[in-house]
């Protein structure tokens, strides 16, 4: 789950993490509100998506009126943005955050996730702050420094200095970014998140490092244990399937492409994308049923499926192993007669109960194509979108 920057800000602000003063705005009187009671002289007003890339999209706007804070933030509330993270369509702007303006010095860039491959937390640190850190990795590798914590000792003052020393920051400096790491290892560890993102942390023109920019994403898995963090959930960032999906613990993602899939077990779903690709067509999401899904389960997959009108055909693909393709078979039946059947659907079923669920499709009077294989489901699924040719 993400939230937005100036709620992310929030949070590392309950650790004790250096970030500049803002206040969240709705409308344009509380943008205006906001900037008065800040004070100025220089505001920053910057529109609030779950989307990088807010800068150079026009999102985020230095000014050194009251006049012009209320001239940007009618420009923004209820504009589309673009950035190259929101996709062609763009996100809408209903929140602003007005945050009081700081006199750079330098610019860095600093993030933490949680490596897969040793299991740990892991920073990432870069004296490139402020661009895109694909582009950094890309041109000039060797300025980001990667290390990982061990969960046994958490983080250690010798990890502060060593993003000092990445950082090339000496002195005081030095002694601000030992206790920084410190923060904001807590604050990643007590709140589940799964990244956290600060492009750009920067020294001031007073010698002091300040976070400008959060970027905080949270274990779902884990947000059970925080009731607080969820309470910051902004449906409206959410796509509306994505959310539904998650009402029947669906795991399940939207995509760009025209064949819905409907599928059990992570490995087999990604299988199954990547042969659509391999016959000229693309997924249009992502969807694990998981093992052990209901009859009511399944039928709601199938509904937020059809509810696409990108889907022009419905691949399902399923070997039973936990899962049982009855179960399956009844619930793309019930779905169907629901909701109706107006795109192709090719099925394709193995493993446990695999006769009955067969029967169960065959049985059901719907225009349903039998599949073999996945490579005979793929082709078939292709086939029909092309019209059969």
């Amino acid at each position: 789950m993400n939230i937005h920057e100036y709620q992310g800000k929030a949070v590392l602000r309950e650790f004790g993490v250096p970030v500049a003063n803002g206040l969240p705005a709705l409308s344009v009187e509380e943008a205006v509100a906001a900037a008065k009671k800040l004070g100025g002289p220089v505001w920053v007003v910057k529109a609030q998506i779950h989307a990088g890339g807010r800068g150079k999209a026009g999102g985020v706007k230095v000014v050194k009126s009251i006049e012009d804070v209320e001239k940007e933030a009618k420009r923004l509330l209820g504009s589309t943005l673009v950035t190259h993270q929101t996709g062609p369509a763009g996100k809408e702007v209903n929140r602003l955050y007005v945050e009081e303006g700081s006199a750079i010095e330098k610019e860095f860039y600093l993030s933490m996730l949680v490596d897969r491959e040793t299991s740990r937390i892991a920073f990432v640190v870069s004296t490139e702050g402020g661009m895109n850190i694909e582009e950094v990795a890309h041109d000039t590798p060797e300025k980001i420094v990667t290390f990982s914590i061990d969960p046994a000792t958490g983080a250690m003052p010798h990890h502060g200095r060593r993003v000092a020393a990445a950082l090339k920051l000496e002195g005081d400096l030095a002694k601000q970014a030992e206790k920084m790491v410190a923060k904001l290892y807590a604050a990643f560890s007590a709140k589940d998140m799964s990244l956290l993102e600060i492009n750009p942390l920067v020294v001031t023109k007073d010698n002091q490092l300040l976070c400008l920019d959060a970027k905080v994403g949270f274990d779902s898995n884990a947000l059970y244990r925080h009731p607080e963090i969820m309470e910051l959930r902004d449906l409206s960032e959410e796509d509306p399937k994505e959310i539904e999906a998650s009402k029947y613990d669906l795991s399940y993602i939207a995509l760009d492409g025209t064949i819905g899939c409907m599928v059990n077990g992570a490995g087999l779903a990604m299988a199954t994308m990547d042969i659509i690709k391999l016959y000229g067509e693309a997924p249009a999401n992502f969807l694990d049923v998981g093992g052990g899904a209901t009859t009511e389960k399944v039928t709601a997959a199938f509904k937020i499926i059809t509810a696409d009108p990108n889907v022009k055909g419905i691949l399902v693909n399923i070997f039973g192993g936990i899962m049982k393709c009855d179960v399956i078979a009844t619930g793309v039946v019930t779905a169907v007669k629901e909701v109706g059947l107006k795109v192709p659907l090719v099925v394709r079923l193995e493993g446990t109960n695999v006769e009955q669920g067969k029967k169960i499709i065959n049985e059901s009077g719907l225009n349903v194509v039998s599949a073999d294989d996945l490579d005979d489901a793929a082709q078939k699924i292709v086939k029909a979108l092309k019209g059969g040719k």
